[in-house]
């Protein structure tokens, strides 16, 4: 199916429309004009306000509902993601019913091909960088469409829709493959540690994946890339390449830093010579990182010193990334979406470093028991840098229960005194007996839930 073919049909019909990418998708669909509906398990703040923008929601499997509203398979495409199961009564009706049906990843894929396309890859830091991108191109005035995977803080929302044909920015999903139906002109890297290994079976599969993503981007475009990123592939392909780090000998590193009220201000060290006084508008020392592939980009499409001074200090960072909720001498609070072992380490490292002489808790839900099998030793060995940790059961997300897994494996590994295992339904009576100094919560399931019941707890203002 080409991109005309789609723009032709009049319903899009999305199974899992709640998640974070699929309901971009959805808000770019109603911004021309399309009927959408679709179905999710529970109703969220995100599908409220998809509700509210003019989809229509279900939370039930119910196909007297789907064959009552889509009697045929005339004029509907059906969209789903990897997430759901091949089983699902929906997703058999239709396939057997012979409508047109199309993963999400493979429609994004053929909605940015006639396009000019930055897509962000990496195992952790894509969904930051993606939204600084787009922040800058905004200030730059710069035509552009997002596809985020989180909240804009910036624009309050996952998809940043000009309506004008330009740049298209993406989030490249490396989870199922997804990313390789993308062909960007520019890509950045930011990471490729091991991961859903559930997918690929080993590290080296991962990498193979994403050299395989990189070998896509168009021959005459470019590549920025994470300095330290071990992918091979990077710098023996003939596309134009630069590096960034945040010290070291890359194209792009950050001198002369320091910190003011949690945010740093450093300069930029280019090929081109120093952009002086960058402030950062959001916390911690991985947005520094971040900040420097931004600036990379910037080079690369001409955009001038003080447009990038101007993107990266208005930058207000994306909803559960180092998302700073409250922020008194008494009491600091932060959500962050960390779920992969070194995403935990440089989130309590940057916090360790912007308050060094307080007392850091933690509360930590692991993501998926196959994660939590491979990986055990080290998130024990990344929550062993907190003070203090609260330790939830698995979220399970798309999986059954392995035998012999839960969170008790990582809960035996870790080194300190002052730790705690329980349900999540004990986590605010544990919290009202406690007054932590700075307070995490840290997972990708459904531990963002207890934000608000958290700031409501210790005295913040609204979430917004």
């Amino acid at each position: 199916m080409k991109k005309e073919d789609i723009h032709n049909i009049e319903n899009i019909y999305m199974i899992g429309i709640g998640g974070i990418g699929m309901s971009a998708l959805a808000r770019y669909f109603m911004s021309l004009g399309k009927r959408v509906a679709g179905y999710d398990r529970v109703s969220t703040r995100l599908t409220d306000d998809l509700i509210r923008e003019g989809s229509e929601i279900h939370f039930t499997s119910d196909l007297a509902y789907i064959k009552d509203r889509y009697p045929d398979a005339g004029n509907l495409l059906v969209v789903y993601t990897p997430a759901i199961p091949g089983d699902h009564p929906e997703l058999s009706f239709f396939r057997k019913g012979g409508y047109h049906m199309m993963k999400r990843a493979e429609l994004l894929g053929i909605i940015s091909d006639s396009e000019n396309c930055i897509a962000v890859a990496g195992t952790h830091g894509k969904t930051t960088v993606t939204a600084m991108v787009t922040h800058l191109l905004k200030v730059a005035g710069i035509q552009c469409n997002a596809f985020l995977g989180g909240i804009s803080k910036n624009y309050h929302s996952n998809a940043i829709l000009s309506g004008e044909k330009g740049w298209m920015v993406l989030e490249a999903d490396e989870f199922d493959r997804s990313f390789l139906h993308l062909h960007p002109t520019i890509c950045i890297v930011t990471s490729c540690d091991p991961d859903h290994l559930d997918i690929y079976g080993s590290a080296e599969r991962v990498k193979e994946s994403f050299c395989q993503f990189i070998s896509q981007t168009d021959p005459a475009g470019h590549i920025i890339y994470q300095q330290d990123v071990p992918l091979d592939c990077i710098r023996e392909i003939s596309l134009e390449s630069r590096s960034y780090a945040l010290a070291g000998g890359a194209d792009f590193t950050a001198v002369n830093l320091s910190m003011k009220d949690g945010l740093y201000r450093f300069d930029v060290k280019t090929p081109e010579g120093l952009i002086g006084d960058v402030r950062l508008g959001v916390p911690g020392q991985i947005n520094i990182e971040n900040a420097l592939s931004v600036v990379g980009l910037a080079r690369l499409l001409g955009i001038r010193d003080e447009q990038i001074r101007e993107a990266l200090s208005t930058f207000s960072g994306v909803q559960r990334r180092f998302d700073v909720m409250i922020n008194r001498p008494d009491f600091v609070y932060i959500d962050d979406y960390a779920h992969h072992p070194r995403e935990l380490e440089a989130c309590i490292q940057s916090v360790r470093k912007i308050y060094p002489d307080k007392k850091i808790t933690g509360i930590f839900q692991p993501h998926l028991y196959s994660r939590t099998r491979d990986f055990a030793g080290e998130f024990a060995r990344s929550l062993s840098r907190l003070d203090a940790l609260i330790l939830l059961d698995i979220y399970p997300a798309r999986e059954a229960p392995v035998e012999g897994v839960d969170s008790g494996l990582i809960f035996d590994q870790t080194d300190m005194a002052d730790k705690l295992l329980i349900h999540k339904e004990q986590l605010l009576k544990v919290l009202e007996e406690r007054h932590p100094e700075v307070l995490l919560t840290l997972g990708a399931g459904d531990i963002d839930q207890f934000v608000e019941p958290i700031v409501n707890l210790y005295g913040g203002g609204p979430v917004n």
